[in-house]
């Protein structure tokens, strides 16, 4: 047995992944097949990563399957779990560009066995398979995925690195360079989205899909017939041409567009796509290894850690959630409204808890309208294969809608997702409660207004709890839950496991105006608009925050939340807050338009039409983009630091979880606070930095 050939760092708390050998017989392949296995001896809640001792039992595991008379090798996971990557928590530990440089080589000298072997090898993709885990499967001569796995893909990028393993080189001359940007660097810098089993057979990633039920046989028969030639796996001519160029050319527009180029990573991502249309293989691993090396030793990546490991911990354990024993069963759920927010909200409802969903609004025609936008939309989940025929059905079945608001009598949650007014939402549920059992809970979706002022009207205010999700809510991971001091623990503890089984994070806040994001976000367009108030031009204003890669520029959110919303967001922080709000002049004359204020040909850009800009009247004092950003982030920082003070949330942790999920904060920067103590503006702002606060 051969010796592992890189010199690795020994980590003591490593999970160490075995790599189980077992040898089976399949019907007519007339010999064995080698079938490797993965696990680090926990179930699928703790996935199986690769650290230095788990590469060194794939190395002895591949001595002994390819040393063997085996006719093929397959390498699968546990249940559930192909392989997450390289273990993410030994990164912090790397303590040299030496040692970062030595991980990298690594991967690529025990995947490499794969990928040369002298007989045929496939990857058995049972489920989650991630980095590192995908870039193994990749380097295996054929793939096959089950139809159930979820959580697949290459989102390096999304904590500002590269897929350093071969991913960055094979893909692209696998399924062309398009497919592989959006799957390098497209996907993670948009929310990380992950790939599902269907999704790497339709991209020719896998070569064969199976059902999960018995997906290793079905795996272990197709590779026989692949190895006995009955069957032929084609795979497409890539055009390494001009093609390719204009390819990658049309990439390097997008990130500028959509990060303004502030992420080393997605940089470095698209020179290596480039590479590899001319690269050897060991040329473009050579550079891979390099990129690899530098990333790990960036701030980028140190900051990206912070931000993963907070996703991750916070976001399985809330903190202040009451014991999760307290919640009630939901087998009902009412949503008061059926417009577009009600409309989302009740379709996420119905597939994520699967009870019946009933909507209601003013009259037939506007409910009806509702029902119909919820059926549409399953129309398309079903088209994309996001649902099966059965399941949409269901779905369909789940959802009805009505004008009478006596449909709600035996629910068990009653939301409300009607126009943003207190008097409105006061109605609401002073109608509702006449009709709901004594044990409905009612939930607000608001925004920002005071959930205290809408239980200071009902009978029962310690039903009353605020769930506020963000649109578009099948997208935006965030719910942040706000309780009243009327709340009691029941139904805040099924307020917090209502989120997770919609698959949302939670972040508790008090009830203060605009909750955590829309007051940061609210502040951060009144220093924006400030500026322009002032003599800032437009074009100087809305670029000022490039260095941070937000996913929109200020102009562009305003265009998306709507001028006529960011106003009333605006008047309702003044009016609460104080000057640290002001009015905007220029945004209440953009809201009060009565022409095209934005561009429709430039839609989701943030760009005013020249009617827009004759609107705008500007002060005599212009500043610089620089000068705009730092009084951005000043205004932020002052904001944190009032937030805590008025203990909104318990710590700025939950403030910078809610700004990575709900606003889109890059990992890279590390979360809002740690950027800010980075930049010196804490400090600058408040006399000392927010990092003792995070411990």
């Amino acid at each position: 047995m051969s010796s592992f050939p890189v010199d690795l760092p020994e980590f003591p708390d490593e999970v160490v992944t075995e790599a189980y050998v077992r040898f089976v017989e399949p019907p007519g392949l007339g010999g064995r097949a080698a079938l490797i296995t993965l696990d680090n001896g926990y179930d699928h809640t703790k996935p199986t990563s690769m650290g230095p001792a788990g590469m060194r039992n794939l190395w002895a595991a591949l001595d002994e399957a390819l040393a063997s008379d085996a006719k093929f090798v397959a390498v699968t996971g546990k249940p559930f779990i192909f392989l997450a990557g390289a273990d993410i928590k030994m990164m912090p530990l790397l303590e040299s560009r030496e040692q970062g440089l030595a991980m990298a080589q690594a991967g690529h000298v025990l995947y490499k066995r794969l990928k040369d072997a002298s007989v045929p090898t496939f990857a058995f993709i049972n489920g989650t398979a991630l980095g590192g885990g995908m870039e193994l499967a990749l380097h295996c001569h054929y793939r096959t995925v089950s139809a159930s796995a979820v959580a697949l893909g290459l989102p390096e990028v999304s904590i500002g690195l590269i897929p350093g393993w071969g991913g960055s080189q094979i893909l692209p001359n696998l399924i062309g360079p398009e497919a592989a940007a959006q799957v390098i660097i497209g996907n993670p810098l948009n929310q990380n989205k992950m790939l599902r089993g269907p999704d790497l057979t339709k991209l020719g990633i896998a070569d064969a899909q199976f059902e999960a039920a018995d997906f290793i046989e079905e795996s272990v028969a197709w590779a026989t017939a692949v190895v006995n030639g009955e069957i032929a796996v084609e795979r497409p001519e890539i055009d390494r041409g001009e093609s390719w160029q204009a390819v990658v050319a049309g990439a390097r527009k997008l990130v500028d567009e959509k990060i303004h180029n502030a992420s080393p990573a997605a940089m470095k991502a698209l020179d290596l796509l480039e590479l590899a249309r001319t690269a050897s293989f060991e040329e473009g691993s050579l550079a891979e290894d390099e990129a690899l090396a530098d990333l790990e030793m960036a701030p980028e990546f140190k900051t990206s850690l912070y931000a993963f490991n907070l996703v991750r911990q916070l976001g399985k354990r809330p903190e202040g959630a009451p014991s999760p024993g307290l919640a009630k069963e939901i087998g009902k759920v009412g949503v008061v409204g059926a417009g577009l927010m009600a409309g989302q909200i009740a379709l996420m409802f119905a597939r994520r808890l699967e009870v019946p969903v009933v909507m209601t609004d003013l009259d037939a025609e506007r409910a009806e309208r509702g029902l119909e936008y919820v059926r549409g939309e399953i129309d398309k989940l079903e088209a994309k294969g996001r649902a099966s025929r059965l399941k949409a059905a269901k779905l369909r079945s789940l959802v009805s809608a009505s004008a009478d608001k006596g449909v709600y009598a035996d629910c068990d949650l009653v939301i409300e997702a009607v126009f943003e007014e207190l008097k409105v939402k006061q109605a609401v549920f002073a109608e509702v409660e006449q009709v709901v059992s004594e044990e409905c809970l009612l939930v607000t979706n608001t925004s920002g207004l005071s959930v205290t002022a809408m239980a200071s009207k009902l009978a029962r205010p310690e039903r009353l709890v605020g769930m506020h999700f963000f649109n578009p809510v099948a997208v935006m991971p965030l719910v942040e839950v706000i309780a009243t001091s009327s709340t009691d623990e029941e139904t805040l503890a099924t307020a917090y496991a209502v989120a997770k089984q919609l698959k949302k994070t939670a972040v508790g806040s008090a009830d203060r105006p605009a909750f955590i994001v829309n007051r940061l976000l609210g502040r951060m367009l009144a220093e924006v608009t400030g500026a322009v108030d002032e003599g800032t031009p437009v074009e100087v204003a809305d670029v000022a925050l490039d260095r941070l890669g937000l996913p929109m520029r200020p102009f562009a959110l305003l265009e998306l939340v709507g001028l006529q919303v960011a106003w009333h967001l605006c008047a309702h922080l003044n009016e609460d807050l104080g000057p640290r709000f002001p009015l905007s002049a220029n945004l209440r004359r953009l809201a009060e338009a009565e022409v095209p204020v934005f561009d429709p040909e430039a839609k989701g850009r943030g760009r005013l039409t020249e009617a827009g800009r004759a609107l705008l009247e500007f002060g005599d004092k212009a500043s610089t983009a620089g000068e705009v950003e730092h009084r951005v982030l000043a205004g932020l920082a002052e904001e944190v630091a009032l937030m805590l003070d008025e203990g909104v949330v318990p710590g700025p942790r939950q403030i910078d979880l809610a700004m990575i999920l709900g606003a889109g904060f890059p990992f890279w920067l590390g979360g809002l606070t740690p950027y800010l103590d980075r930049a010196g503006i804490s400090t600058e702002v408040s006399g000392k930095p927010f990092a003792a606060m995070r411990e």
